[in-house]
């Protein structure tokens, strides 16, 4: 019984913590949403603009200068750039096969120009998120990747006894409780 309630505590716990990191929570603070409603569409435009790009170089530039911290999904990037199209801020402009190529209009470029502080402000926020996270962020990863093989590991040794799963269930609830305190 008492594994049974520790380990509902433990889940609603991490229901929690990915809820408030998805908000932007970075570093026991605060940050705000790395990007507001309608930042994405300048952000866009001001890649492109930048040089001409595909939907997928989009996601792996935001993913390279929020150091890891924002990865958008192409279910978001490919309606932004249909809708900068839309709007006659971006047309393509060829490409290979199967991958559109977009380079700003003119009115994109206008549109860009006039709204520069705001762009200027939103890239000031993906350059902390970076900042904040690239220091961490692979010293961590490689952590967890070593708690993962551990357990791999020891789960393919031979078969393990519900006293071990309830020891290593019991380390991993203790682990995630103190990382959560600290």
């Amino acid at each position: 019984m008492f594994h049974h309630h520790h380990h509902a505590r433990y889940e609603e716990r991490m229901r929690e913590h990915w809820k408030s990191y998805a908000r932007g929570r970075m570093r026991g603070r605060r940050l705000g949403r790395l990007l507001e409603h309608g930042d994405l569409r300048f952000v866009v435009l001001a890649l492109i603009a930048e040089q001409p790009r595909h939907g997928y170089e989009l996601i792996k530039e935001l993913e390279e200068r929020t150091g890891g911290a924002y990865r958008p999904s192409a279910g978001v990037i490919y309606p932004t750039l249909s809708l900068l199209e839309d709007e006659g801020l971006v047309r393509q402009a060829g490409g290979e096969i199967g991958r559109k190529l977009y380079e700003p209009t003119e009115e994109g470029k206008a549109a860009l120009a006039q709204s520069r502080a705001h762009v200027d402000a939103i890239f000031a926020r993906i350059a902390e998120a970076a900042e904040s996270s690239e220091s961490s962020r692979p010293r961590i990863a490689r952590a967890m990747t070593n708690l993962g093989m551990a357990l791999q590991h020891r789960l393919s040794r031979r078969p393990i006894t519900s006293e071990e799963i309830d020891r290593i269930v019991n380390i991993l609830d203790d682990t995630a409780s103190a990382i959560e305190k600290s």
